[in-house]
């Protein structure tokens, strides 16, 4: 076991492993939520096509772009999560961009300040819980920052965005692949300045086998309320039609009642044994709706999160 598993946000495997991808997910909000961008910088380790990447979301605009890097510009440390790819620079207090892509010329500098981490322990390294341990994960996942606050500003092909006063977010898989099928939803856009929400449910395989497995949170008043499967939590009355997806979540605990108003979508890239040749759609204009209840069924919070960022892998209800 490494103890890179309790430094998530760090480069995870090796740069001679084959057929293995690691990517991490920068999501910037700026303050009036009229721009959504998403940033993500990663590797590919495949025999035919080895690379590091950065790939680009625009919200606003609706369209996503690629950049490829040799793998001599990819570059990292072990010790605290420093990345370069290029002339860029990814780490947990900011980000320093200097990307040429098809689409896109991208240049800027935004750190992030008063970031909350997800809560680890000695047996429950990350998000995953003691799944971080179990070996043959086909992905692993990883939340890096929970919520922080943007200083800064992008030029995007030429034009200034302001992200001074925004909200960031970041987190990451590694492994071989995404699974099959998945849904995944994330907001930190609420009217409370804190609330963090996030939520995946997956088919895991596993040795042969798979199994359906949710990780999920809402970070409010400072305190973190947790379903994941590892904790015993599960998820019923899921309803999915072209606009509108509802689950709800259960612990001996809480009840998270979960609606998403369903916008628009652009594809992305995605791995399969470590090649990024999937392509996959992701919302980050979407809605979210949530209703906590504690185990007297009295309601203790309620909200509604904007600028989601929504993945659903219609496979995915096969299994639900």
């Amino acid at each position: 076991m490494s103890l890179r598993l309790y430094k998530p946000s760090v480069f995870q495997g090796n740069l001679k492993k084959k057929n293995y991808f690691e990517g991490w997910y920068f999501k910037q909000v700026n303050r009036d939520l009229s721009h959504t961008f998403s940033i993500i910088p990663g590797i590919s380790l495949v025999e035919n096509d080895p690379h590091a990447f950065i790939q680009i979301m625009d919200g606003s605009e609706g369209y996503t772009d690629y950049a490829r890097y040799p793998i001599d510009q990819f570059s990292f440390r072990t010790n605290h999560f420093y990345v370069k790819i290029g002339s860029s620079e990814f780490t947990e207090r900011k980000m320093i961009l200097d990307v040429t892509a098809e689409k896109t010329k991208l240049t800027g500098k935004i750190y992030f300040d008063n970031g909350v981490r997800y809560p680890q322990s000695l047996f429950s390294p990350g998000i995953m819980g003691w799944y971080s341990f179990v070996p043959f994960m086909e992905c692993n996942h990883g939340v890096v920052s929970v919520n922080h606050d943007l200083r800064g500003e992008m030029s995007i092909n030429g034009k200034l965005t302001d992200f001074n006063g925004g909200k960031g977010y970041i987190e990451k898989d590694w492994g071989t692949s995404f699974p099959e099928a998945w849904i995944w939803i994330q907001s930190n856009n609420f009217e409370e300045h804190d609330v963090s929400f996030m939520l995946s449910i997956a088919k895991i395989p596993w040795m042969g086998r798979y199994f359906v497995g949710l990780i999920s949170f809402l970070f409010i008043n400072r305190k973190f309320y947790l379903f994941s499967t590892y904790n015993g939590s599960s998820f019923s009355e899921v309803r999915n039609d072209n606009e509108l997806l509802e689950i709800t979540l259960r612990n001996n605990i809480s009840k998270l009642k979960v609606r998403v108003v369903k916008k628009s979508f652009c594809d992305l890239a995605a791995p399969v044994a470590g090649e990024m040749s999937r392509r996959i759609k992701e919302s980050i204009d979407s809605e979210v709706q949530l209703q906590l209840f504690n185990k007297s069924g009295e309601q203790v919070y309620s909200g509604t999160g904007r600028n989601v960022g929504l993945e659903i892998i219609e496979g995915i209800f096969r299994y639900l």
